[in-house]
């Protein structure tokens, strides 16, 4: 049994094109979507991430601002930023990119982003609303996950899921968002006894470690869907997952690939939060 391929390309495209004439409706009816991309340093891999974001939102035609400040600013002044732009009319979505200097509070950063513009999902109210299932912005990684299997017809509901992993970006708010979904979920993580026989038990398993080919064919009950969730840089430049795709793919029944796959639903969730947070402005300001 060779697994299916779930393709993320194919899934985040068709996203993104529903996406485009939601974009179009409301820049006519003069809400323009706006997002505004706050970088602080000049981590490579965050360089990458952010020019992607600027791509994605020129395609959907949504008004893009990106800041790219010197990784000594000061956390006065990388807020005073956030509140400028949380007062911005043309601005619905904030993101600062992560990892931030060891200077910098990140939390202090998160919490300085308005609620209603906190298109990333990190604000503590934003989780808030997550863990008791009230409406508020998804992280955009977990909310991918669920979009890809929703969008490939493969429910959870009833069925046993492994995360592998606890961050807070992906871990946690994964779990939560497969309990809304009526998985039972059990959450692993490097302290977790006998990992490989825990994972075993599991119909999904979503590996969010970020330790490339961690998960091998051992992990996985014949049969599981994979979803992998890492992106871990190889010493020749190469990509890899969380999961030893190779030999996974050999046991599972579907399986993620990277690139390709959990990577592109992530740009397009974040698109998809922007529009939403602009539909919500546009709302208020009509009333």
């Amino acid at each position: 049994m060779t697994a299916t391929i779930i393709d993320g390309k194919k899934i985040s495209s068709e996203l993104l094109d529903k996406l485009r004439e939601e974009v179009r409706a409301l820049t006519e009816a003069g809400a323009k979507p706006g997002l505004a991309v706050v970088l602080v340093g000049e981590d490579p891999a965050s360089q990458v991430y952010v020019r992607n974001k600027e791509k994605a939102c020129v395609d959907l035609g949504i008004y893009s601002e990106v800041h790219r400040l010197a990784a000594d600013t000061p956390q006065d002044e990388l807020i005073g930023l956030i509140r400028l732009l949380n007062a911005s009319a043309d601005v619905h979505g904030i993101l600062v990119q992560k990892p931030l200097p060891a200077h910098i509070d990140e939390k202090a950063v998160i919490g300085a982003i308005a609620v209603e513009k906190d298109v990333d999902g990190f604000h503590p109210i934003s989780v808030g609303n997550l863990l008791i299932g009230d409406d508020g912005f998804l992280p955009c990684t977990p909310a991918g996950v669920i979009e890809m299997l929703r969008a490939t017809n493969l429910s959870v509901d009833g069925k046993r899921v492994a995360v592998i992993g606890r961050s807070n970006i992906v871990g946690k708010p994964m779990a939560a968002l497969l309990i809304r979904e009526n998985a039972t979920v059990t959450v692993c993580h490097s302290r977790t006894a006998n990992l490989p026989e825990v994972t075993r038990e599991a119909d999904v398993i979503v590996a969010a470690i970020g330790k490339p080919k961690f998960v091998t064919a051992d992990f996985v009950k014949p049969g599981a869907v994979v979803i992998d969730v890492g992106v871990n840089r190889l010493e020749d430049g190469k990509l890899a997952g969380d999961v030893d795709f190779d030999a996974v793919k050999e046991v599972a029944s579907a399986i993620t690939p990277v690139p390709g796959g959990v990577g592109r639903m992530t740009i397009a969730m974040l698109m998809k939060n922007t529009v939403e947070a602009a539909r919500k402005a546009a709302a208020v300001s009509a009333r």
